[in-house]
């Protein structure tokens, strides 16, 4: 056991060699080979309708653990699944960004196809064991749900990324399907005013994986990968993703004026500690090379580097205002 590793994992996407890959443990292999850092901005949202369901009264501790549980090994089974496609069409050779950024478990002979398969196979049973119960309870709408999630899963990577509907996709999963659909099968009842709540921190996501689009517009463009920063062009999309900031404070504010959120949920608004390293990058394109203090084992992402840094400090003070809240309420 590497506890370390795990910690490491959780925290970044380690570059890891070969013979050090050797030395790992199987649950340090499936923390890295899953990108597990990323699975935060998922339990951020599996959180979310737990506490909103708390506020109404119908929280239920054994639900809402397995929701968390079956979204995490959702996504992680959707990180295998893309690395496998991609290598499969070919798009991480000849040093793509992939790979640049951390180990993609094939391209980088770390893995095996059939081991990746099998990584990808276990990880997605836990997830569908997780959502069995769930289902049980929701009926044919939490049954619903759930196939609408394994659709994103199977086919984010193709056809959805290269059509332009990846990052649609991704404000659709983190927000109405995670939120909404998790606050559904915690509770058994749907409520659209948490699927509206759940825009606000959906965007975050969503800028993330802009910004990782638009870091590799122009490998992606040679690939005839059309994602959406592709099709707007850099300029548009860096200014697109600014526009979703602001979006995601202004949701808050106006949520608070309905009356849906209380005024300490505008908490969030201290998350805006990170606006002038966020704009200074996105006011600007990615330069050819990093800065000199530029932390290290980071580039080449860039863009997307702000917008994980910005979206981990509001998740970070959104949950904390849906904690206060309750108190409060």
């Amino acid at each position: 056991m590497n506890v370390s590793m795990w910690w490491k994992a959780l925290r970044v996407i380690p570059r890891i060699s070969r013979e050090e890959w050797q030395k790992l443990d199987i649950i340090s292999r499936w923390l890295v080979s899953t990108r597990a850092a990323v699975l935060l901005m998922t339990f951020i949202s599996a959180t979310i309708p737990g506490l909103l369901a708390l506020r109404s009264g119908e929280f239920n501790l054994g639900r809402w653990l397995l929701l968390v549980f079956g979204l995490i090994f959702a996504h992680a089974t959707n990180n295998l699944l893309n690395d496998y496609t991609d290598y499969k069409r070919g798009v991480d050779k000849d040093n793509y960004f992939r790979t640049q950024y951390g180990p993609q478990p094939l391209q980088s002979g770390l893995m095996s196809e059939r081991e990746l398969l099998t990584y990808a196979a276990v990880t997605g049973l836990i997830a569908v064991a997780a959502g069995i119960p769930l289902i049980l309870f929701g009926g044919v709408t939490a049954l619903v749900l759930m196939l609408v999630g394994v659709v994103f899963v199977l086919f984010y990577t193709w056809p959805l990324k290269y059509i332009g509907m990846g990052e649609i996709a991704v404000v659709l999963i983190w927000g109405p399907l995670m939120v909404g659909g998790g606050y559904f099968v915690i509770t058994g009842s749907w409520d659209w005013n948490v699927v509206l709540a759940s825009l606000p921190y959906a965007l975050g996501p969503t800028t993330v994986l802009f910004g990782k689009h638009i870091d590799k517009l122009p490998q992606d463009a040679a690939k005839h990968i059309r994602t959406m920063p592709v099709i707007l062009g850099e300029k548009v999309a860096r200014y697109a993703v600014l526009g979703m900031i602001a979006l995601m404070y202004l949701l808050v504010a106006a949520l608070v004026i309905s009356g849906y959120f209380s005024p300490i949920m505008l908490v969030v608004f201290l998350a805006l500690y990170t606006l002038k390293s966020v704009w200074s990058v996105y006011k600007a394109p990615k330069p050819e090379k990093a800065p000199a203090d530029y932390p290290e084992g980071t580039w080449p992402l860039w863009f997307s580097a702000t917008s994980f840094y910005h979206n981990r400090s509001y998740g970070l003070f959104f949950l904390i205002g849906l904690v206060l809240a309750l108190f409060i309420h």
